[in-house]
């Protein structure tokens, strides 16, 4: 059965610890980073989990169990609808989408997280976040058989994007990368090797304010992670505790124009003018605002991999 992780605060001390019957067995092994806890801790974890739990995990400050310096990198319009509502034809893609978060970005998953002055079109998407193991520095294939060679274990991560930079500027790397927009957690699932399975058959819930806004199954993912990852090492290298934000499903804020209505809007009007109404028209769509709250859940139907609930409060600077 999948192991679940938890990096938390408690006493003062950062600690890692197993996820045991509603709480938390402390790791007896001091891990700095996430790397070193999959490079050296797998004997600790599996002793740890057969132990009682000394921590409610209600009585700790959940942290982020991936760690920094790493890489963010992100998969775009990975879900059929979610494509869909990004004006594309799921059926005729082409090509992965890649790009990429600074990891200025990862915060733990119940921090508040401030909405920059500038910012007032900030959106949501919930991702199912793999969190790698191995070291790559080659182009390598990955296999649904070799899977759990190259990921260690999966965990939430919501890709909060400022659309009124990201898309009129046309910085992906900017709009997505302000300090806090990417919390992460708050558990990590360690599946067995057989069980990498599972990761086709959970289930995505975002909610805001009590209201749902996301939901959705990595059963409608377009490109699945063997893939998606036999592509990035072709062009990317890997370390462990690095992440792959594997794209959102549909219910984000933002939607795009039917292509129609864009042809002819881009042939009536110059690029800014464009921006400039977009912007306005956005501003009347329910974008998160200070004083929100953004739940986040991911879990399989039997809860044999359960990644717990994201709190963000969206704060105001």
């Amino acid at each position: 059965m999948a192991t679940h992780l938890a990096r938390y605060r408690a006493d003062g001390a950062v600690q890692w610890g197993v996820v045991v019957d509603g709480g938390l067995s402390p790791l007896s092994g001091n891990y700095r980073t996430t790397g070193d806890l999959i490079q050296q801790g797998t004997e600790d974890w599996r002793s740890a989990r057969r132990l009682s739990a000394r921590h409610p995990v209600g009585e700790v400050e959940l942290l982020s169990p991936v760690t920094r310096p790493c890489r963010v990198i992100c998969q775009g319009a990975n879900y059929r609808q979610h494509a869909i509502d990004s004006g594309m034809d799921p059926d005729a893609r082409a090509f992965n989408l890649f790009f990429d978060k600074t990891d200025a970005s990862v915060t733990g998953p119940h921090a508040s997280v401030t909405r920059p002055r500038h910012v007032h079109l900030l959106d949501h998407e919930i991702e199912l976040a793999l969190v790698l193991r191995k070291n790559v520095t080659e182009a390598e294939e990955v296999t649904d058989e070799n899977l759990s060679e190259y990921v260690f274990g999966v965990t939430i991560a919501n890709d909060l994007s400022a659309r009124d930079v990201q898309l009129p500027q046309g910085q992906f790397l900017k709009g997505k990368s302000y300090r806090g927009f990417c919390p992460v957690g708050p558990f990590l699932a360690v599946p067995e090797p057989e069980e990498f399975s599972l990761l086709d058959q959970l289930d995505l819930r975002l909610e805001v304010n009590g209201h749902l806004r996301q939901q959705d199954s990595t059963a409608n993912m377009l490109y699945r992670p063997a893939e998606t990852l036999t592509e990035l090492t072709t062009f990317c290298d890997l370390s462990p505790g690095d992440l792959l934000l594997t794209g959102t499903p549909h219910g984000c804020t933002a939607t795009t124009p039917p292509a129609v209505l864009r042809r002819i809007a881009t042939a009536l009007l110059p690029e800014d003018r464009l921006w400039s109404l977009f912007i306005r028209q956005n501003r009347k769509k329910p974008y998160l605002a200070p004083g929100d709250v953004v739940t986040a859940s991911i879990r399989s139907a039997d809860r044999s991999i359960d990644l717990g609930t994201q709190h963000t409060l969206i704060t105001a600077p």
